[in-house]
């Protein structure tokens, strides 16, 4: 039986004594990993001896039994081991030239989480509340059903001060798939509007960091006036990571709304292979297109395409597509210019809209580039 594992985010509303043990268990998996990371690192300089999860993890159990650092056995154990593992994927990461080496964590950042495994059912849904290790039953607004098996939680406290919970659930991957409209569909992002496709259909861009740029800077000046460590500080604080929270949640929520409707419609989604990384060092787009969110776009159309029994397909990066004439293939090298939003072919003179004939491009290309392929 094959699975497939799916994350879901909900907003929990703890009473103030579940609201203070959150705090203490976030405190105490950071003195694990800053210890051990600590320990860790003394031991490689002393002995050159790497220290393993399972090493640490014995040691934790020693330390839980000590005078001075007792108070460790008072919150959710599974938060403590999950705190060591996470260490030692970062080390793992470090060796393997993914990361760089471990960094120690601060008490002083405003989001931090904790995760903690679902051991004999400890984690479930009753009505409209959730049971939690050590927390009791937490109120819980579920904005949606889900299925499956519930395998690990993450605790979280953002930086606005609100708790939220990610349900990380195994499901039956049959159960998930849904079949298409059979569709096919060629896209070409952009900064202005958010794509235009090969049916010749604009997705307006919601900007919404543009649209709230005016409300942020005004509560970033206000938090600049503040006294430092002062409460009125602490409460301005709070504003300006509430003013990021809606920017990053419109985001999420048109994000998740388009790439859903593609999938659904179509069995071929074609997109342009975007060095988005290389992108962002142009100082002048840089904000326009870390706004428009790219990359976490293509992310979700990579997994629900999947889902949905369709297929994403990427085109090179280095393909004329604004150049080339989608009716003749006659390549404009004038349209070089991105100024140029409009142009007629000089071969057969079919007037284009610039992205909507680079979309047509797209989707012809990755056809032609599967069927060779296949």
């Amino acid at each position: 039986m094959e699975t497939y594992t799916l994350g879901y985010k909900f907003r929990i509303y703890p009473n103030r004594t579940q609201e203070n043990l959150i705090n203490r268990t976030l405190g105490c998996a950071r003195f694990v990993f800053n210890h051990f990371l600590a320990v860790r690192r003394d031991e490689w300089k002393a002995n050159h001896n790497s220290l393993t999860y399972v090493k640490t993890s014995k040691l934790l159990t020693d330390l839980k039994k000590r005078e001075e650092t007792r108070w460790l056995s008072e919150v959710d154990s599974m938060a403590l081991q999950e705190s060591l593992r996470n260490l030692d994927r970062a080390f793992q990461n470090f060796f393997a030239k993914r990361a760089r080496y471990p960094r120690f964590k601060s008490k002083h950042s405003h989001s931090q989480s904790y995760r903690t495994r679902n051991q004999t059912n400890g984690i479930r849904i009753i009505g409209k509340r959730i049971k939690l290790p050590k927390l009791g039953l937490v109120r819980i607004k579920q904005s949606r059903d889900f299925g499956g098996r519930i395998l690990s939680t993450t605790v979280s406290r953002a930086a606005s001060g609100k708790y939220y919970l990610s349900l990380c659930v195994e499901v039956e991957k049959g159960s998930l798939s849904c079949p298409n409209d059979g569709k096919q569909i060629g896209i070409d992002v952009g900064v202005k509007v958010f794509y235009s496709d090969s049916n010749g259909d604009i997705v307006e861009n919601p900007h919404p960091l543009k649209k709230l740029q005016r409300k942020l800077r005004r509560e970033q000046r206000r938090l600049s006036r503040k006294m430092p460590k002062s409460v009125n500080r602490e409460r301005a604080r709070v504003r300006v990571a509430r003013v990021h929270e809606r920017i990053a949640n419109i985001r999420r929520d048109f994000l998740h709304k388009i790439s859903t409707r593609l999938a659904r419609e179509n069995q071929t989604v074609a997109v342009e292979h975007l060095n988005i990384k290389g992108m962002l060092r142009n100082h002048r787009l840089a904000k326009s297109i870390s706004d428009a969110s790219w990359s976490e776009f293509f992310r979700q159309l990579t997994y629900k395409t999947e889902l949905h029994g369709g297929e994403l397909l990427k085109v090179d990066t280095f393909y004329p597509s604004s150049q080339t004439c989608s009716v003749c293939g006659y390549q404009n090298p004038l349209t070089k210019d991105l100024s140029v939003r409009e142009w007629d072919c000089p071969a057969c003179g079919t007037h284009h809209d610039r992205d909507v004939n680079a979309a047509k491009n797209i989707l012809r290309k990755a056809l032609e580039d599967k069927s060779k392929v296949a």
